[in-house]
């Protein structure tokens, strides 16, 4: 009866950690991140919002983000903390809640800035978190756990896409708010302060060898960061300025939808490939998909980019992180989002100049940034050492994959 009790608990107690993370992504990546995203058409039908005053407002969610993931780095209690990791949450949802409060730019941004900021810290937070906890089970619990996102990213479009026809987009920030609400409510009892450090490499030269692979690993993941959220911030705008309202809507659906199974399924691949192989294999998939809006029209090119979109992005953040902590470099993971944060702002302010042709110009930007983030993938790759005893101290490609 004991053994029976104890395997039942062995089985729920991951589970509950992985849609308590999930939720937590939902709500604050899902939502307070990419919420903005299909709202956007909405806000320059209707408030006025240019191009260029929306790559403002989404650059502010984006330099929020970053103080977020430098707080995490340089005061890692910042996202050890369960207080700090809840009332993160709530001001993720009031921020979200009080866009629909008002039309003044400035405020938005400021709004947009908190949120980014309460993403950061809880993002981090429920990583590390996660990893801790599902250490030592199988890699596709923690993909489904960062499925969270496409699983906000389709609640979000489906809502903005109900609600388009009835309303006006001042509802459809306060339905996102009360969205996030009921995710962060689930979300409330992640068991947040879990120490993600695996053990130590042997002392003998170790960590030296993996400093440069770090690198590689820093600038493969910042590019992503700038091609990515190009993509992430106009591909609906996009869609609906060569198409109707409708493709784009149901364009952002389905990039949530590719995305909520996509990191599990990529996770299963370590079974067969290293994490540097499948981080660039990604990372090109995602390139091809994020320049097909802007090579052709019409609805196959869109749904097909929101296929090869949804399906990389997440999968990207799930094979780059835990290479990182592998390699043990020191907060790893909140480093490698310093870089990634970064990258997202200067994706919006080095489109910006593009917008005034349309947008395709910038989606194909996003394409060539994403695609020479490969190639810094494929340096990765390259400089692994033939595998070797682990009594050398150095790291082999099977040291960086989780069974």
């Amino acid at each position: 009866m004991t053994t029976r009790a104890a395997a039942a608990s062995g089985t729920a107690t991951p589970w509950r950690t992985v849609v308590a993370g999930a939720c937590a992504l939902a709500a604050a990546m899902g939502i307070g991140r990419f919420g903005f995203t299909p709202i956007l058409p909405m806000m320059q039908a209707q408030a006025g919002l240019g191009a260029q005053a929306a790559a403002t407002v989404a650059t502010a969610n984006y330099v929020g983000y970053l103080v977020g993931a430098v707080l995490g780095t340089v005061v890692p209690q910042t996202v050890r903390s369960r207080g700090i990791y809840r009332i993160s949450l709530v001001l993720l949802v009031v921020s979200v809640a009080l866009m629909a409060a008002t039309r003044n730019a400035v405020v938005w941004e400021l709004l947009r800035g908190v949120a980014g900021a309460a993403s950061a810290i809880v993002f981090v937070a429920m990583f590390t978190t996660v990893v801790a906890d599902l250490r030592g089970r199988p890699d596709h619990l923690v993909g489904w756990t960062m499925g969270g996102v496409g699983g906000g990213i389709a609640l979000t479009g489906l809502l903005v896409a109900v609600l388009r026809p009835i309303a006006d987009w001042t509802v459809a920030w306060w339905a996102s708010a009360a969205l996030a609400a009921v995710l962060s409510a689930v979300a409330w009892v992640l068991p947040v302060g879990r120490d993600p450090t695996p053990p130590a490499a042997p002392e003998r030269g170790g960590r030296v060898r993996a400093r440069p692979w770090f690198v590689a690993l820093s600038v493969a993941y910042t590019l992503e960061g700038v091609g990515y959220i190009i993509a992430g911030t106009f591909l609906v705008a996009a869609v609906q300025q060569n198409g109707s309202p409708a493709i784009g809507a149901s364009a952002w659906i389905v990039v949530g939808l590719a995305a909520l199974p996509s990191c599990a399924l990529w996770s299963m691949l370590l079974r067969r490939w290293s994490r540097p192989t499948l981080l660039i294999v990604a990372l090109a998939v995602q390139a091809v998909g994020i320049a097909l809006p802007a090579l052709f029209d019409g609805a196959v090119a869109a749904l097909v980019s929101a296929v090869l979109f949804g399906a990389t992005f997440l999968a990207v953040v799930t094979v780059a992180l835990p290479i990182g902590t592998h390699l043990g470099v020191p907060r790893a993971v909140a480093g490698l989002t310093v870089g990634y944060s970064a990258g997202q702002i200067a994706g919006p302010l080095v489109a910006a100049p593009l917008l005034h042709g349309g947008y395709r110009p910038a989606l194909l930007l996003g394409a060539i940034v994403v695609g020479v983030a490969a190639l810094a993938a494929a340096a990765l790759r390259i400089r692994y050492p033939h595998p070797c005893a682990t009594a050398s101290g150095r790291l082999s490609p099977r040291d960086l994959k989780t069974d």
